[in-house]
C-alpha cells in the first residue's frame, strides 16, 4: 500500500491504495463515485474513460502512481448542474439509449472539443474510439457538433 494525494473533481482526497490499483477502482470503490463506469478492463470501449488534466484517459488500467499532480475530472464533475455544452448537446439530440456507455462517451467528446473547437469529421472519428453497443453514432457525431456549434 501507498498513500497518495489526488484531487477529483476539485476536491482533494487522500487514500492508501496498491499502487498499480488502477484509477477506476480508485474512483469507484474508494471515493464512491460511481458514475464512471466498468466496461472491458482492457482499454478498448472507454466506459472507464476521464480526464486527466485535459487528456482523456481510460482508467481502467491507469494505474494511481501514474497520476502525479494532474487534476482528475470525471463526469460527476464535468459540471455541477449537468449543464456543460456536451451534456446539453447529448439530452438535445436523444443520443442515450441503454446509456452505460455514455459517461465515457461525454468525457472523451468534451476532451475533444478542449482539442478541436470546432473538430472535423475525420477529427471526430479518430478520437471518439469508444464502443457504444447501441450503436448510437451516429447520434453521438451530430450532439458533438451541435456542442461544438453552442460552445
Amino acid at each position: 500500500m501507498a498513500a497518495y494525494s489526488i484531487t477529483v473533481n476539485k476536491k482533494k482526497y487522500e487514500v492508501d491504495v496498491d499502487p498499480q490499483m488502477p484509477l477506476l477502482w480508485v474512483i469507484r470503490d474508494v471515493i464512491g463515485l460511481t458514475g464512471t463506469k466498468f466496461g472491458c478492463g482492457i482499454t478498448q470501449c472507454g466506459a472507464c474513460t476521464v480526464h486527466l488534466g485535459d487528456v482523456a484517459v481510460r482508467s481502467c488500467v491507469f494505474p494511481i502512481e501514474s497520476v502525479g499532480n494532474e487534476k482528475i475530472t470525471t463526469i460527476e464533475g464535468l459540471s455541477e448542474k449537468g449543464d456543460h455544452p456536451v451534456q446539453l448537446a447529448w439530452k438535445e439530440v436523444d443520443v442515450a439509449q441503454c446509456g452505460y456507455c455514455q459517461t465515457g462517451q461525454i468525457m472523451a467528446a468534451a476532451a475533444l472539443l478542449k482539442e478541436h473547437p470546432i473538430p472535423s469529421d475525420d477529427d471526430i472519428r479518430t478520437t471518439m474510439t469508444n464502443i457504444c453497443r447501441c450503436g448510437t453514432y451516429n447520434r453521438i457525431k451530430k450532439a458533438i457538433k451541435l456542442a461544438s456549434e453552442k460552445s
